[in-house]
């Protein structure tokens, strides 16, 4: 991950409704979420909503597939976890400081489409 995509991606966090969202997404694990459940559940207007997964989407941190009539989001958890890598690489200047080799999540393996 270069500097360039993780300020991208720290911007897109760097805002209370799509940390929230985000979030959200990380929990919900692989099974991810439609819009509708995601705003009832943080009390998100839809079009609100949907901006804020945009914003998500372009910064590689939420992917997007298509089931049927419905769009399920999902945290992207292989950019999460280089995000943390890369904020951590150099974690206690090199020495052990008992969290090396640490992953947060595994990526997942659903399929998944970049679609707006």
């Amino acid at each position: 991950m270069n500097q360039e995509h993780v300020v991208k991606a720290l911007a897109a966090l760097a805002h209370s409704v799509r940390l929230q969202v985000f979030r959200t997404l990380v929990a919900a694990g692989a099974e991810g979420r439609t819009p509708s459940e995601i705003a009832e559940q943080l009390g998100i207007p839809s079009t609100a909503l949907s901006f804020h997964l945009k914003e998500l989407m372009a910064a590689d941190l939420v992917s997007q597939e298509r089931v049927g009539r419905n769009l399920f989001y999902r945290a992207a958890y292989d950019e999460m976890n280089a995000l943390l890598g890369y904020l951590t690489e150099n974690c206690c200047a090199g020495s052990n400081c008992g969290q090396a080799g640490v992953v947060c999540c595994p990526p997942t393996t659903k399929s998944t489409s970049q679609e707006s």
